[in-house]
Order: C-alpha cells, then structure tokens, then sequence
C-alpha cells in the first residue's frame, strides 16, 4: 500500500486493483484527491468520461446535490473552486471527459436558497398549483420570468466557460415538459390554450441548447426523459428541443425487468429485450444504468440477478455485454463494474474490499476488456443512430431466450457480430446466418475462465459455410456457453487489450 492511499496492486491478483483509503475513517475524498484516485482508475478501466451528480452548493446531503441553493459555488465538502478546476483538468489531462448533472427543474425552499428570495416569489410561482412539485417538496422555477430565464442560461454557461465542463445532463427533463407531471386532476393550470405542455419550460430547454451550442459547439448536452416526448434530440429549427442525447429509460425498464425473471421463463418476455429496436433510431440515445436503479430497496445490479452465486455474475456479464453492444451511447453507475453487493449509500465509500474476491475481480477485469473492446472497435459506436449500423441475425428465438446482431462502422465491411445467450444452458452448434464468408474471431466471451465463467466457446473462431437458406448464403454453427454473450470479427483480430494493472 502507498502511503498516500493511492490505487495499488493486490498481491494475490495481478490484474486488479483494490482500493485502499489513505485514512481508516469514512471520509470523502477531496477533489485533488479524486483527480488521481477516481482518474487513474478511470483510464485504466477504459472508461472515457465521468458524469458527476450536482455539485453545486446543496444543504442536504441525501439529495445526492439534486437540491441546489447555490447555483454559482461548488460545494465545499470537498474543496475549493481552484481544487475542483484541477480535478477537471487532470481529467482532461488523461484524456477523460467530464459531465455534470445540472438540475433546472426545481429547487428546495430553504430560506438560505432562492425560496421567496427578495421578499417576493422572484424565482418561483406564487401559486402552488405552478410552483411546487408535490412528489419533492420543492420549488418550480417560473420559466416565464425573463430574469429567472437569464440566471440559469448563466448558470449552464458559468460551468462551461469557468471549469471546462464537457456536457451537462439536465435532470427531470419530464417535469419540465408537463404542468400536470406528477399532480392530481385540479391541483394542475392548463396553458393558454388548455393543454397540459408547460410552454415557457419548453421555450426554455430550446433556448438553453440553442445557447449552448453556440457558445460551445463542442460541448454535449443530455436529456432525463422518461416520457414519449418527441424529436428530443432534434434541432431546435426543426421543431426539436435540440438535445444531443436522451436517456433511454424504456430500455433500462425493460432490460431490468427481464433480467429479473428466472431464465425458465424469459421465453415468455422475449419482447423485452428486442422491443427497444423498434424505436431505437427515433432519438440519439444514451442507456443508462445509474444511480436511481441501485437504491431504496431496488437491489444493487448483481443482486437484481436470480440464480446462485454463478449465474448471478454470469447474467450481469450478459447484460452487460448486451448493453455495450446495443445502439446509443452508455453510462454505467459506479460499483457495478466489479459487482458490489450492497446498495449504494451517500453515506458510505464503495465497497473496494469486495475486490479482494476472485469473483469480484473477474468482473472488474470483464469490464476492462469489454471497454477496451467497445473503444476499439468503431462498428459498436460509429453509427449508432440508424439502421445502417445495425442488422438482426436472430431475433424471434424466443424458445431458447436467443438473439443475435451485426453491428457496422461507417466503412460497412467493419463489423462485430454479437450473440446472447440468456439461458444457463449451453447450445452446441446453434445455426446463425452471418453478413458474409470468412472466419469469425471470438473477440469477447463472457464466459472465459478468465471472468469465472465455464469457459465454453468455440476455440477462437469459427469458419463461415456455404448456405442456400439464409440471405447472404452464409452461416455459422457456434457453441453457445450459458447466460452469456459472444462477440465475432470477421477476418480480423483487434489489438491486444492492455492489463489493467
């Protein structure tokens, strides 16, 4: 162990990394501490950027910083201003992105806040059925108010110009976009025109991408939308909201939902895990396993898996797998990469020592090479937005709980083929059509040895035969190893991922 607590080897396994705090108490780190713990175990991971909850100012720590009172100060539980400008910089130093969470959609009614500010309700409605949110006991900002407007467009900008942030997720897009969101029939005002669409919100979110992107043209910014809103991610001048990316909720629920049930009967939901494709190129999306799915009493990721022990791990490795190989972006909520257990608590640290286990370890090092495959292969996230980068090979076999894809680069003869398995038993020469001829590289098995799986699989690779019933006229006939998913290259190996360590 290092003397000032930094990420160190464990001496029983070489290829991962144990976290050990400096101090024996539960302390928070600070932001310069972060800027080489949380980074260099970030790059080492794979991962290409970090998305932070709220850290403006907030006065209750169980609001996780979703209940702002200081727009304008970084919170000082864990340093300054210039400490937090190192820990942005060393980011961009080690080639990390950052996102912050930014929550325009409320704010809490402490006296110390922007609540009855000046005397007056300055920033929020004065009538409750407008001005507060009744699932929060928070305040609603009055979006028509060209003062309340100016000061969080500031806002969003102030994080961009003075700490080099790279994106901002906007947090409860669907409360903005609805009056009666979350609110009895009569505790609710129409619009103007009788209709249920806060349109001063609506202006609001247009003008705040608009703004955005013209003073940062480089920067991303991202919607928490649960709702059937459309054209999120659409330009502004065509009628869009002018969103980057929208978090894809339905896919989260559904993928939850049918991971959760004994693989006996996924047949039955089969629909689950294809229907995001019927909508996946309506917006630019962004899936999203975060924060909100591992508390109160939601189970953490490993535990939301049924089965023993091994198949609890072996299905997080499938889901994982199908997640990374999916269409849109990705975002994975710290802890759930080496499995953690235990829900996860604003009150405590992670739990690191849960990778002094084999079985914890493995995943960790799965992950790694999982991220390495995602960043080195461009067919999983060149084109994520359309149907030229996406084609079925099975997607009806819902007897054996099996689905198969291509996913394509923008140069179309780049591809990986990907295969999950979602039964704990093992096909042996499962008939799939392939794209063309050639030999297909196993590039990823979630079921290696390597990741405490059974380590099935078909030797490396298998050869592509002549066949007169599937559209190209080729197929393979591959080993499927239990509750696992398979990625195939035609022709060509990907470069060696590094160790983590």
């Amino acid at each position: 162990e290092s003397d000032d607590g930094r990420w160190t080897m464990d001496d029983g396994n070489p290829s991962s990394i144990v976290h050990r705090p400096s101090s024996g108490a539960e302390q928070p780190l600070t932001y310069r501490e972060l800027a080489h713990e949380l980074v260099d175990y970030v790059k080492q991971m794979g991962y290409t950027h970090i998305e932070l909850m709220p850290v403006s100012e907030h006065p209750l720590d169980a609001s996780w910083g979703y209940q702002t009172v200081g727009y304008y100060s970084v919170t000082s539980r864990y340093g300054t201003p210039k400490d937090f400008m190192y820990f942005i910089d060393r980011c961009h130093q080690n080639g990390i992105g950052v996102f912050l969470d930014w929550v325009p959609a409320h704010f809490p009614k402490d006296v110390q806040g922007l609540n009855y500010f000046d005397g007056t309700h300055l920033y929020e409605h004065a009538d409750p059925r407008l001005g507060e949110h009744p699932d929060w006991g928070t305040l609603v900002f009055n979006f028509g108010r060209s003062e309340v407007r100016n000061f969080l467009l500031s806002n969003a900008l102030f994080w961009l110009d003075k700490y080099h942030i790279d994106g901002l997720r906007v947090d409860a897009v669907a409360s903005l976009l609805y009056l009666d969101f979350s609110r009895q029939a009569g505790a609710w005002i129409p619009n103007r025109y009788g209709g249920r669409e806060n349109l001063e919100a609506i202006d609001f979110l247009k003008r705040f991408n608009e703004l955005v992107h013209l003073e940062h043209p480089d920067v991303l910014t991202m919607a928490e939308d649960s709702t059937d809103w459309p054209m999120v991610t659409r330009p502004t001048f065509l009628g869009g909201l002018g969103f980057d990316l929208k978090w894809n909720m339905g896919w989260m629920h559904d993928m939850l939902d049918y991971m959760a049930y004994d693989p006996i009967y996924r047949r039955y939901h089969h629909n689950l895990i294809t229907f995001s494709l019927i909508y996946a190129f309506s917006e630019n999306f962004l899936l999203s396993l975060s924060h909100d799915e591992v508390v109160h009493l939601k189970k953490s990721l490993l535990n939301k898996m049924p089965g023993d022990g091994w198949q609890q791990f072996a299905n997080l490795r499938l889901l994982l797998g199908y997640m990374f190989t999916h269409p849109g972006k990705k975002l994975l909520f710290m802890g759930a990469e080496f499995g953690m257990r235990s829900e996860w608590s604003e009150e405590r640290s992670l739990d690191w020592h849960e990778l002094q286990n084999e079985l914890h370890w493995k995943l960790q090092q799965y992950m790694h090479d999982l991220l390495h495959v995602y960043t080195t292969q461009p067919a999983l996230s060149q084109v994520d937005s359309s149907w030229e980068g996406f084609q079925w090979l099975a997607a009806n076999d819902n007897e054996n709980s099996v689905i198969a894809f291509v996913r394509r680069a923008k140069d179309p003869d780049d591809m990986v083929v990907t295969i999950c398995n979602f039964t704990p038993v093992t096909r042996q020469n499962y008939h799939l059509p392939v794209p063309r001829a050639g030999y297909y590289r196993e590039i990823l098995n979630s079921d290696a040895d390597a990741y405490w799986g059974s380590n099935q699989g078909n030797m490396g690779g298998v050869e592509a035969v002549p066949d007169a019933w599937t559209e190209s006229g080729y197929a393979v006939y591959v080993t499927l190893p239990p509750l696992s998913t398979l990625l195939l290259k035609p022709d060509r190996l990907p470069p060696t991922p590094p160790a983590i360590g």
